[in-house]
């Protein structure tokens, strides 16, 4: 287990004061910064919210498809690329709020790619109103949890073999851009306050060690009456073992290999077998984490020192306490392997539960009924013929020579 060895601070945190009423706030994440948590407590708590004048905009717990609309982001893999249909969505209803405050979260909008998008997106949900909200965790408590997260997307990488990429082979951007525009979190601050202004920008460093810290502080940068927001239990938000993830990555793998539709992906694996393993399944010890080598727990500490001056310097609110973003946990007791090995996750091979390895099978079978006619063509394919399959394929590029 990953374990904080830094000392509490028994100081209770100061609150800070509220926003101006009519106030809209952009909480931009970025990801794996307890945004889940928070957006599942806004949804539950929105009718409440507007008794008090604060308006939760969107249609669902987190806006993800305008979000990316707006930024240009293609999506989870095998999902439909969202459109500007989204975003304008999102827009009307932020502009429905009148005069009232309002509030808008998901950690997407911390992909967008360059002033010329944050620009338009603070314009078009009211600039003159805007105030940008980060939130912040370590890099050594982000990593795991990101990586997982990314193999739940398709990635194939292990992953000591992932953090040697991120940290050690410039430029750090294979086999995932995202990363580092997410999480080299100074720059993602000063990009945001070079558009908004830095007074329009507050930054919360998130304790871990108080688990309803975030919640108050959201209370009170709204104006909120204290204990209105709770969280809300989530089981699909609990991160997957070192053996499902293990047992994922090998499943990409041999997805790819194969070549079948990213569609497929998305309904059986992602929609299927990963939301029946989060829900059904527990882990039997909060020691069953994934665990980061000690060399890469050093660069992390070292990133995050590095970032958290950069921020103090850039003239923007600061809530909590900056030198928890280079904390940094203490290792497994057991040694792990050097980054050459390549290990997936920590020494031992991760053995999946068979109880673990049934459910994530029947999310499978449960998907495939539910779309019997979009799954159809995977059992056929298997099944059939390598005779028939080359006829089929041959009438496939007669029809297309055909076309052109």
């Amino acid at each position: 287990m990953e374990t904080d060895c830094s000392t509490p601070d028994t100081t209770a945190p100061v609150a800070p004061g509220p926003l101006p009423a009519g106030t809209r706030l952009l909480h931009i994440g970025p990801h794996e910064t307890g945004t889940t948590s928070v957006q599942g407590a806004l949804f539950a708590a929105k009718d409440a919210m507007a008794a008090h004048g604060v308006r939760f905009p969107a249609h669902s717990r987190h806006p993800m498809e305008a979000a990316l609309a707006v930024c240009g982001r293609p999506g989870m893999t095998g999902d439909a690329r969202p459109d500007e249909r989204h975003w304008r969505r999102l827009v009307d209803a932020v502009h429905a709020t009148g005069e009232r405050t309002s509030l808008i979260s998901s950690e997407f909008f911390a992909d967008a790619p360059d002033d010329a998008t944050v620009a338009r997106i603070v314009d078009e949900l009211g600039r003159d109103r805007v105030h940008v909200l980060v939130t912040l965790r370590p890099l050594a408590k982000i990593m795991p949890s990101q990586w997982q997260q990314y193999v739940q997307n398709g990635l194939r990488m292990g992953y000591e073999d992932w953090l040697d990429h991120m940290l050690r082979r410039a430029p750090y951007e294979k086999p995932n851009p995202s990363f580092w525009r997410r999480h080299r979190h100074d720059r993602l601050v000063e990009r945001w306050a070079r558009v908004v202004g830095a007074a329009n920008l507050t930054v919360v460093v998130v304790d871990d060690r108080d688990r309803v810290g975030l919640m108050r502080t959201f209370e009170s940068l709204l104006g909120l009456p204290g204990g209105l927001l709770e969280e809300v239990p989530d089981a699909a938000d609990r991160s997957l073992t070192p053996a499902e993830t293990e047992m994922l990555r090998i499943l990409n793998r041999e997805f790819r290999g194969n070549g079948l539709p990213d569609e497929i992906y998305s309904k059986l694996v992602r929609g299927g077998a990963v939301p029946r393993m989060k829900n059904v399944c527990r882990p039997a010890s909060d020691d069953d984490r994934i665990s980061t080598p000690e060399w890469a727990l050093e660069a992390a500490a070292a990133i995050g020192a590095e970032m958290a001056g950069r921020i103090g310097g850039l003239g923007v609110r600061v809530l909590g306490d900056p030198a928890l973003l280079s904390a940094r946990p203490s290792p497994s007791p057991s040694p792990s392997p050097s980054p050459s090995s390549r290990a997936a996750t920590a020494p031992a091979a991760p053995r999946i539960d068979p109880e673990t390895a049934a459910q994530a099978l029947y999310g499978v079978l449960a998907a495939v009924a539910a779309e019997p006619a979009r799954t159809a063509g995977i059992r056929s394919v298997h099944r059939t013929p390598s005779g028939e399959l080359v006829r089929v394929l041959g009438h496939r590029v007669l029809r297309r020579l055909r076309r052109t």
